[in-house]
């Protein structure tokens, strides 16, 4: 079965084996935080990793992206990049240009540095395969698990950006067929342009309590994991969250939920009330879009409320089904 391990497995089997008990770790493995904070001479190091085996076409700038991005969400600068890149056997030297450029292009984009990684081929590989990790200096963290009842909630650029990227890239054949238009099949591919979200979270790590980065299971498996680890209950007006229109043409295409499939490009962050008009407006400044798209309330820990929906456990991510 494709998707993450369940929090409950995770508890029982991952988050108690940790190694050493060292005063340096701020933060280690917990549900719901996609990078953990070490204290160094310095200041704060910041560490994620993430693997990356959809989207095969531009694997490497989604690689890229996806593990800078929780370096930034959790309040740090991404500076350093290592990468291990496993490829089919039957791959040829093309493919590992193809996606070593795309890592090198992406990284220069946002002052990234690769600094090593590992490559190699597997027979029991159909399509390649991408563990990056992610390291930046970041004072202060900013924790996935930091809202409170009061704060309110922010969502910058909209829904399923990724989600829409990978169904454009991965899927345009099967959209041909649907009648899609092409024009919004192209704009869609274009979203790959648009998952970074560093910029994003440079403007709101001033104001937050919390950020977040949506991927697998988009924003209802992110706002599931950011009222988990905050043992707080999210509320959310789905008509405020925005979804742009290619989105909301492939994902009704091909039958998947814009809430619950690939979020990358989106930054989530809870903010104080008193603080929600600044932060908007730092944004607008910013040239960044964004929306005020829910509250932190008091109410059962660890629920998110989606207008009429109500989550308490994690989904699983809806393009899974499609590549099944």
């Amino acid at each position: 079965m494709l998707g993450k391990v369940s929090p409950d497995d995770l508890a029982a089997h991952v988050f108690q084996r940790k190694g050493a008990d060292l005063e340096s770790v701020l933060q280690g493995p917990a549900y719901g935080e996609d990078a953990a904070a070490i204290d160094v001479p310095e200041g704060t190091l910041v560490v994620s990793s993430d693997p990356l085996w959809f989207a095969v076409d531009r694997v490497g700038t989604l690689g890229v992206h996806v593990a800078c991005n929780d370096v930034a969400a959790s309040g740090g600068d991404p500076t350093w990049m290592t990468n291990v890149v496993f490829l089919p056997a039957d791959a040829d030297a093309a493919t590992l240009e193809r996606i070593t450029t795309q890592i090198d292009e992406a990284a220069e984009s946002i002052g990234v540095a690769v600094v090593g990684g590992h490559s190699e081929y597997n027979q029991q590989l159909d399509r390649p395969l991408l563990m990056m990790t992610c390291m930046g200096m970041g004072d202060p963290y900013v924790p996935t698990g930091g809202a409170s009842p009061g704060d309110e909630l922010i969502l910058t650029q909209g829904a399923a950006i990724e989600g829409t990227a990978i169904l454009a890239s991965d899927f345009e054949s099967e959209l041909r067929e649907k009648g899609v238009d092409p024009a919004l099949i192209a704009d869609g591919v274009g979203f790959f342009e648009d998952i970074g979200v560093t910029d994003d979270a440079a403007v709101l790590r001033s104001f937050a309590t919390g950020m977040h980065d949506p991927t697998e299971g988009g924003l209802i498996d992110a706002l599931l994991e950011m009222a988990s680890a905050s043992e707080a209950s999210i509320e959310v007006d789905p008509d405020a969250v925005p979804i742009r229109e290619a989105t909301a043409v492939l994902t009704d295409a091909m039958g998947v939920d814009p809430f619950r499939i690939f979020g990358s490009g989106a930054l989530l962050a809870t903010v104080p009330a008193a603080e929600l008009d600044d932060a908007l407006g730092a944004l607008t400044e910013a040239g960044i879009e964004a929306a005020h798209i829910g509250s932190v309330v008091e109410g059962t820990p660890s629920t998110l409320t989606l207008g009429e929906r109500v989550f308490t456990e994690p989904v699983r991510d809806d393009m899974y089904r499609l590549w099944e």
